[in-house]
């Protein structure tokens, strides 16, 4: 409809204040009389508090207060809550011990809070912070996934450091099959820790309004009213309407920045303690200590094919690390993601997977971008290759000969889910055509002319987006014809504001000028599950919908009494109700004046006009596609250039092609980040953290990434009166293994079978030189 609707290359809204300078960060947010607080953080992985002294640092220049962990224990905060209800391997009750803000009797990893300084100004916070001396007794320690079970004990409850047990499939059947199979592929696979590394750290500023007897909290926050829900409930125990929550712009979250952060209630807590607000700003040198961290996996993966190489079943099972707290469903969620999309898009009969969740002496992890299914979809597109080379079949034709078909739809998979729509082979061949497959040994030939190594990669990505749960949307218009929507999603910096506005103007045909968006605070917005899993567009874009549908039907009934016309004779299209068969018509606009004049409305309607709508869909949808990429690497430095990228994406209907590319490239990058450089690293013995910094963790920058070529394979769900499946996370999903792939293409000629993430140069190098020496 119209050059600003659904389909449309629109130019996001929102990119004028923010390039101008002109967004409200958390940064930006300056309260009068706001005290500066610091965190004081454990220096070790593992040790026994053996007393805390904070009389010097609370004499200190300018120092409001100093609180430790007993502080926040007499005052009876409480904990978040889970309601996943798991199960050990012995079939005892999951062991997931929450954090409680500031450590009292051992701290469990490096970054763990325990003091809180309070003082008029940053630097006199920081220096202070020096003075508390906490005498620490050092205690073992155990930071690797592979030696968690078993290994020290982040938990005296906990001896064997594993949490709980998920799994799923059909173990007798697939061992069975297994059995049977004419050949089976095993392989290990290591999926690296990260961490988010966001444009804007994260922060907090806590408000205490004694008067009203009422907490406002300033965060960057995905799920604003979750957060707010999760403070009142468990942690203050009062009602929901003594809290606020705003979190304004978000310099990007992508997971990690979801839910309720310690800090939250610290700076709540402390603006009550000290009577004025307390701002409590995460500096980059902190980020990685304090945050949640992400991924992490150890997978052992088995593949059973028949002579003809189609594929029998899949065994996997894998060590999670979910670090040494588990302070809500959110440090779980990745595990099941992780299980149900492990059989991809391939038609395997049976399958059984199992996920240890295991503690260990680091951060909690958490949902990052993808959330488990680029660990899913790495483990299995790594060892569909693995098998390709160990049996000397073909990549595409075994990708071919196993993909599930598009007349099979809608299919249930082996793990239990249902994917409702697709064409799998489509977006295989069309990825093929759009890389120039066909070109590649020619290109892989000049590469060696010129001393280099060539590899190609392939990947099938699916994901599970858009999860069923609630998501609310309200339209509401003023009496001079203007109209505001409130969103329950969170932006933090994909566009939603022009998403929407496009999705509004697809159903009302308002002038985007006069549309005003709002989120992000729970005072203004009556409800939200905020923003995760690519589920922003899909249910909080059918909520906005849901009203526009109910603002029609309203303006209807205002329209039939202007016009003089029955409702039955109406039409609307383009913003405007019409006498069907006549040139008689009034604008939406000029409706929705009317609608705060009672003379003018039907006798009995109730005067204005604001809608709400609330969606929760049926199931989960699927984006899907095909990523296929080249690297190029120079055996002497180890130096990995990646060369091509082109991938195909069915993300449904595509609302905003530019702001589709857009999420797809920053997921791609990310993608790459990890497959190629990324990685959080402790020391084996004493588990200090070695990468806190930039000088130690790299990232992706422009000349990492090359153009990407990107077309799109659109299969509408019908789940949603859009056709959106969610497109968030697609680029993530799919890069991960691609990238990896195409590495181990380039180094199996040379004898390299085994090689793990990331592919920096030094460990490729490294790859390198043992090959030739076994050789």
């Amino acid at each position: 409809m119209g050059q600003f609707g659904i389909g449309q290359p629109v130019t996001r809204f929102e990119d004028r204040r923010l390039l101008q300078g002109e967004g409200r960060f958390l940064d930006d947010v300056r309260l009068a009389g706001q005290a500066q607080a610091v965190i004081v953080r454990s220096p070790h992985a593992h040790a026994r508090i053996m007393g805390i002294d904070t009389k010097t640092a609370a004499q200190a220049p300018g120092v409001l207060a100093v609180f430790t962990g007993a502080d926040l224990a007499r005052d009876n905060l409480g904990t978040m809550q889970m309601t996943l209800k798991r199960k050990r391997p012995d079939g005892s009750p999951m062991f997931a011990p929450p954090h409680r803000g500031l450590a009292q009797d051992r701290v469990r990893y490096v970054g763990d809070p325990v003091a809180l300084v309070i003082a008029e100004t940053r630097a006199q916070a920081e220096d202070a912070a020096e003075l508390v001396n906490v005498e620490y007794a050092p205690l073992p320690s155990v930071t690797s996934t592979a030696d968690a079970v078993g290994g020290a004990a982040v938990w005296d409850e906990c001896r064997d450091n594993v949490s709980n047990l998920f799994e799923s499939g059909d173990q007798a059947a697939t061992d069975a099959a297994f059995a049977g199979a004419a050949r089976v592929i095993r392989r290990r696979y290591v999926i690296t820790r990260v961490h988010a590394q966001y444009m804007e750290p994260r922060g907090a500023m806590g408000v205490w309004d004694p008067g009203e007897e009422r907490y406002t909290l300033y965060a960057d926050v995905q799920y604003p009213h979750r957060v707010r829900t999760a403070l009142a409930t468990n942690i203050f125990k009062v009602p929901e309407h003594q809290i606020r929550v705003i979190a304004g712009d978000v310099g990007g979250g992508f997971g990690t920045k979801g839910w309720q952060y310690p800090e939250h209630r610290l700076v709540l807590w402390a603006a009550r303690k000290v009577g004025r607000p307390v701002r409590w700003a995460c500096e980059r040198r902190e980020a990685i200590p304090a945050d949640e961290h992400a991924r992490d996996n150890v997978t052992d993966a088995e593949l059973a094919l028949d002579a003809e190489g189609r594929f029998l079943a899949l065994r996997v099972r894998t060590l999670a690390n979910v670090g040494a707290y588990v302070s809500s469903d959110r440090n779980l969620l990745a595990t099941f993601s992780n299980i149900v999309t492990l059989v991809g898009v391939y038609a395997f009969p049976v399958a059984h997977v199992q996920v240890f969740s295991v503690l260990t002496n680091t951060n909690s992890t958490a949902p990052y971008r993808g959330a488990g299914r680029p660990e899913a979809t790495y483990v299995l597109e790594r060892l569909i290759d693995d098998a390709c080379r160990e049996l000397n079949l073909d990549r595409v034709e075994l990708r071919r000969r196993n993909l599930i078909p598009a007349s099979s739809m809608p299919y249930k998979n082996p793990l239990g889910v249902t994917y409702d729509c697709g064409n799998f082979p489509k977006s295989l061949e069309d990825a093929l055509a759009l890389a120039d497959v066909a070109g590649f040994p020619s290109r892989r030939e000049a590469s060696r002319a010129r001393g280099r190594l060539r590899g190609l990669g392939i990947a099938n990505a699916i994901e599970r987006a858009a999860g069923a749960q609630p998501e609310f949307a309200e339209i509401r218009f003023s009496p001079s014809g203007g109209a505001t929507i409130f969103m329950g999603s969170k932006n933090q910096g994909q566009g939603h504001e022009t998403t929407f506005k496009q999705i509004l103007y697809e159903r009302l045909g308002l002038d985007l000028k006069d549309v005003r968006y709002i989120d992000g605070d729970t005072d203004r917005v009556a409800f939200g599950m905020g923003t995760m899993g690519s589920r922003s567009t899909v249910i909080g874009g059918t909520a906005l919908w849901m009203a526009a549908d109910k603002v029609i039907a309203k303006g209807r009934k205002i329209a039939a009494k202007l016009l003089e016309a029955a409702e039955a004779d109406l039409t609307f299209a383009d913003g405007r109700f019409a006498v069907a068969g006549t040139d008689r018509g009034v604008g939406l606009k000029e409706v929705a004046r009317a609608a705060f004049q009672p003379g003018q409305l039907p006798p009995g309607l109730e005067p204005g006009l604001y809608e709400t709508g609330t969606f929760v869909p049926k199931q989960d949808t699927w984006p899907n596609g095909t990523h296929i990429c080249e690297v190029e690497i120079d055996p002497d430095t180890g130096a990995v250039t990646l060369d091509r990228y082109a991938l195909v994406d069915d993300v449904g209907t595509v609302i905003n092609p530019l702001t589709l590319k857009g999420q797809i490239h920053g997921g791609v990058a990310q993608g790459v980040g990890q497959a190629l450089m990324e990685q959080i690293v402790y020391d084996g013995e004493s588990g200090q953290l070695l990468t806190a910094t930039f000088m130690d963790y790299a990232m992706p920058r422009a000349d990492t990434l090359p153009d990407m070529v990107i077309a799109s394979n659109p299969v509408p769900t019908k789940l949603n009166p859009m056709g959106a499946k969610g497109a968030g996370e697609a680029g993530t999903v799919g890069a991960l293994p691609v990238v990896m792939n195409a590495v181990m293409d380039a180094l199996a000629p040379l004898g390299v079978r085994d090689f793990d993430m990331p592919a920096s140069s030094g460990r490729v190098w490294a790859a390198i030189q043992a090959a030739r020496a076994a050789r």
